[in-house]
């Protein structure tokens, strides 16, 4: 299983901090159009995706135990 870490406003609209789920064997690009289609999350367009504390590319594979973070952009001055 995968926890997968909700941050901003993808905190608020799943109204928790965190998923858990089976995503391992998973690309970050599958992952992303999995949670586009299967959660109430909505578009993920310009959100960054980080396993184990680490920037990762649509190609990255998940693996079991993995802790991935969805990180909206942030603003501000």
């Amino acid at each position: 299983m995968n926890k997968i870490l909700l941050f901003a406003h993808l905190k608020e609209q799943a109204g928790d901090g965190s998923l858990t789920m089976d995503v391992s064997g998973k690309t970050v690009k599958e992952l992303r159009n999995h949670l586009e289609t299967e959660t109430n999350l909505g578009s993920l367009a310009g959100i960054m995706i980080a396993i184990n504390e680490e920037f990762a590319t649509d190609e990255t594979v998940i693996n079991a135990e993995d802790v991935i973070a969805l990180i909206p952009p942030v603003s501000g001055g």
